[in-house]
């Protein structure tokens, strides 16, 4: 087995596209690639796009006098794709096909695959994805919804989840297929996630369940929302905004900054702290609920991403479920290092790679 593994991770953004150079799990450099508009407005199509992102990696590795011809593996972010099992994935040419079509649907991360494959047949290296947000490990019991023609889908943020779900259990002096987490990932998006023994067999989907978030709303009380739907003041299109994109934080406050919202609970105002408290409210609930799913056994509870931050968000939500099991808080979120880890696992023998059928 080799001392020095060299490792590129690939995340491409609605307008940018982060770039990480890792030797086994120490990143030696990283960036953030920006597209403008202009740029960008040349193509028809996200896909359109990986010649033109390409390049810009490319050049990212000659301004840092990285040889791509020494990597032994390119990670890509997974993107839209068929419900999968957690892991690290080959990517190969079902997925490939599977993301240029966006049979699943269109997203720009659908192109960290395309991108960390075109990189990698340059020296014929093995290419991945690890942990995408359509992870499903579901027990057949959360898909019930209460209305037979809709299913329940496993939707979250899945790479940090898992990341920090070995990080933990590592602490623990266990394996994650020992354990029982409950982790809340709290960013612009809120997906709060119970890990039964490796499995995450139960979750809100980060986009329409769970808690309000900065941006999102969340459950709602369903015979108003459709009174809402049916009023004729508010097109299909003004509806979803306001489930996604302009619900939540932002609604209430006019911002969804959390560091901007402790600034001015700090300075004394009220209904900043009032709202706050109740999204705290509501994460707590769904911790309690994902305890219920574990039949109480719960390990630890662990509280991660961006607005992680926020001493306020800590504190309310540690209050109200500390008598469940020991709280633990990892504020942020590294997808890089998540994505580098998954492929030196499987660089060096520790977990086998999947394959995408």
């Amino acid at each position: 087995m080799k001392e020095n593994y060299k490792i590129l991770a690939i995340n491409p953004g609605s307008t940018s596209t982060k770039v990480a150079y890792f030797e086994n799990l120490d990143c030696i450099s990283s960036k953030t690639l920006c597209h403008s508009a202009e740029e960008l407005e040349k193509y028809r199509s996200i896909m359109d796009q990986y010649t033109f992102r390409k390049q810009a990696i490319l050049e990212y590795l000659r301004e840092q006098n990285i040889n791509y011809k020494y990597l032994d593996a390119v990670v890509g972010r997974g993107g839209l794709l068929k419900p999968l099992k957690g892991g690290t994935y080959h990517i190969n040419q079902n997925m490939l096909d599977d993301l240029k079509s966006a049979k699943y649907g269109q997203h720009a991360s659908n192109l960290g695959a395309i991108l960390a494959y075109e990189v990698a047949i340059l020296t014929n290296i093995p290419a991945f994805i690890v942990n995408p947000v359509v992870v499903d490990e579901f027990h057949p019991l959360a898909r019930f919804s209460g209305i037979p023609d809709i299913t329940r889908k496993s939707a979250f943020h899945a790479l940090n989840q898992k990341a920090i779900a070995m990080k933990v259990t590592r602490e623990l002096g266990k394996s994650y297929n020992e354990v029982n987490l409950i982790i809340a990932h709290i960013g612009g998006g809120i997906s709060v996630a119970a890990h039964y023994k490796g499995n995450v067999i139960d979750v809100n989907n980060g986009l329409e369940e769970g808690p309000f978030s900065p941006e999102r709303s969340g459950n709602l009380p369903v015979l108003q929302l459709v009174d809402m739907c049916f009023s004729g003041q508010y097109t299909k299109e003004e509806i979803k905004k306001k489930l996604v994109g302009k619900g939540g934080l932002v609604a209430y406050l006019g911002t969804s900054d959390g560091k901007k919202i402790d600034e001015r609970i700090d300075m004394g105002d009220e209904q900043a702290k009032l709202v706050l408290e109740a999204m705290a409210y509501q994460i707590a609930k769904e911790i309690a609920s994902c305890s219920a799913v574990l039949y109480g056994k719960v390990d630890s509870i662990v509280i991660t991403g961006g607005m992680a931050r926020s001493p306020w968000i800590i504190k309310w939500i540690t209050e109200r479920v500390k008598f469940i099991a020991p709280v633990k808080v990892f504020p942020g979120e590294d997808e890089m290092a998540a994505m580098a880890e998954g492929a030196y696992r499987v660089l060096i023998g520790k977990e086998n790679p999947l394959n995408y059928e």
